[in-house]
């Protein structure tokens, strides 16, 4: 926001006639004006209300202008406060003292109106456009280091999902293969089954060495395992073919616009893909996911990168459900992930809740989750890019929000409000 190029101004002088003099002249052309008779005035005075400029005489009893200006310049509040030394001494060494210790310029005395004026004017104005300037510098950085986390988020999500469309790829070839030759082998296993049924029917009384060798390879057992056996191989096949629809599911490319999608679909290929995260350790047991699904509308949305959402928050209960420093609590309770969905009474937001018993968070964790490069893991374990991101797809992608409340000893729960795109 543009400042207003007229200010706040702080006269300090120990002399009536000074503090009058200036004071009207300032205020007739619009100036607010504030005074102080002393450095330690002044001192309380900025403490209360920052100005925007202040006139400082050098003599004063107490402590002087220059030490009162050592101070202000010492205190990361004011420092930034341009001051105008007044003064009646001509001295070099004292200018050059001054402008040492902070100082912007000097006023001598006696005053001349229209120089004090044009002084006050300069410096204001220069001050109060370096503010604005650098308020524009921030704002610019700060569009900067979102479009450039945007970047990464979606040359991460591109790169994560052709990895994934590529593993699924291979995966369908062998598998396909698997799937259509199974039944087929079913059916010549049941060929040779029948035929030495057959043959037993025939030749009854088979020779010893025939007979030796039907124990050796226990006929019977076979017989009776082999059609479990393929039907174990069709069973992993079925899980390999799950996994395969779950990378694609997760590794969808978003084009510009949203398109209709079940939300569920990304939640459950999510949880499939970091299924093996889920499973017991040597340090804990396994982690339980229970999933309450509401009956959700189609949604619009850009899926892959919902995804990448659910796949953050997912990983993080993850996280605090595996840390090793959780507690002798969390060595006797079942660790849960609560995964739900709903939508609101009005029906036009869906809300996902994705929650963990961990150790939970403080307030002070949870006033900074959101900020980019904030990470409580190690060195190492973590970027502080991905509730960055996630809120960022959220809130800038889908105009929804994401919140989280958290109890220290309880556990995590971040909550998703997406709007329903008509």
């Amino acid at each position: 926001m543009k400042r207003d190029l007229k200010g706040l101004i702080l006269i300090v002088d120990d002399t009536p006639t000074n503090l009058e003099v200036i004071s009207e002249a300032l205020s007739q052309v619009g100036y607010a004006v504030a005074i102080a008779t002393s450095g330690e005035r002044a001192l309380q005075q900025v403490d209360r209300r920052l100005p925007d400029l202040i006139l400082l005489d050098v003599m004063m009893p107490g402590i002087d202008g220059f030490e009162t200006c050592k101070r202000l310049k010492a205190n990361p509040k004011t420092c930034d406060i341009p001051i105008i030394f007044m003064t009646a001494l001509s001295e070099v060494d004292l200018k050059v003292k001054g402008f040492e210790l902070g100082a912007v310029d000097y006023i001598t005395k006696p005053f001349q109106e229209k120089e004090v004026l044009m002084r006050v004017k300069t410096h204001l104005q220069l001050s109060i456009l370096t503010k604005n300037l650098e308020e524009e510098v921030a704002r610019k950085t700060a569009d900067l280091q979102a479009s450039q986390l945007q970047i990464i988020q979606t040359e991460k999500l591109s790169a994560l999902g052709n990895l994934m469309a590529g593993v699924a790829h291979e995966i369908n070839n062998p598998v396909g293969f698997l799937s259509g030759n199974i039944q087929p082998a079913l059916e010549y296993i049941k060929d040779l089954f029948g035929l030495l049924d057959l043959y037993q029917q025939k030749y009854p009384e088979p020779d010893a060495e025939i007979q030796n060798e039907i124990k050796t390879i226990e006929l019977e057992y076979i017989r009776e395992d082999l059609p479990k056996l393929i039907a174990s191989m069709q069973e992993g096949i079925k899980r390999i073919e799950n996994i395969s629809t779950s990378l694609r599911t997760f590794s969808r490319v978003d084009s510009d616009l949203p398109i209709t999608c079940n939300i569920h679909d990304g939640i459950k290929s999510t949880i499939m893909i970091l299924k093996h995260r889920l499973k017991a350790s040597k340090s804990r047991p396994e982690i339980a996911t229970i999933e309450n699904y509401g009956d959700l509308p189609p949604v619009k949305c850009y899926a892959g990168q919902l995804n990448q959402v659910f796949m953050n928050l997912l990983a993080n209960a993850i996280d605090a459900l595996d840390d090793p420093h959780i507690g002798d609590k969390y060595q006797k309770i079942a660790r849960q992930i609560t995964i739900e969905t709903k939508t609101d009474p009005d029906q036009k937001q869906v809300l996902i809740k994705i929650a963990d018993n961990g150790k939970g968070m403080s307030d002070a964790v949870k006033k900074k989750i959101f900020e980019e490069m904030f990470t409580t893991k190690e060195v190492g374990k973590g970027t502080g890019l991905g509730l960055t991101i996630a809120r960022q797809i959220i809130v800038e992608k889908h105009g929804g929000s994401i919140e989280v409340n958290s109890t220290l000893g309880e556990g995590t729960e971040f909550i998703i409000h997406l709007p329903l795109l008509s």
